[in-house]
């Protein structure tokens, strides 16, 4: 069962989070620039090319992070800026609280089906 959150709860959660966000970015980088290496090499001979260490490193990295963020339930729609999404409920419904980086808290929250167009303040 995924977890619900209150206003308060989400936001105790942001200090864990924040400092995720980078790793998961800098992961992500590195993922797609060793793909892209990759798929250059293989149009160039057509051979194989191993990613090396630095992308064996961003996928472990990136696989912690975004399972981390799937253990609490929190959906990352976006990397760079961050965009975090907690399932909650508002008035009987299903909804999500909703914090963007740089925002200081979580300030928002939108239907689960209108995404992050139809933000509205808590």
């Amino acid at each position: 069962m995924t977890p619900r959150y209150d206003v308060e709860g989400a936001r105790a959660l942001l200090p864990d989070l924040r400092p995720r966000i980078p790793r998961i970015r800098e992961a992500r980088r590195t993922l797609l620039a060793s793909a892209t290496r990759i798929r250059d090499a293989v149009e160039e001979d057509g051979g194989g090319v191993d990613g090396g260490r630095p992308y064996w490193e961003a996928q472990r990295v990136l696989r912690a992070e975004l399972e981390h963020l799937a253990a609490l339930g929190v959906l990352l729609r976006d990397s760079d800026p961050a965009l975090l999404d907690f399932p909650s409920e508002r008035d009987g419904e299903d909804v999500y609280l909703c914090w963007r980086e740089p925002e200081e808290t979580v300030a928002w929250w939108h239907p689960i089906d209108s995404g992050y167009a139809g933000r509205r303040p808590l």
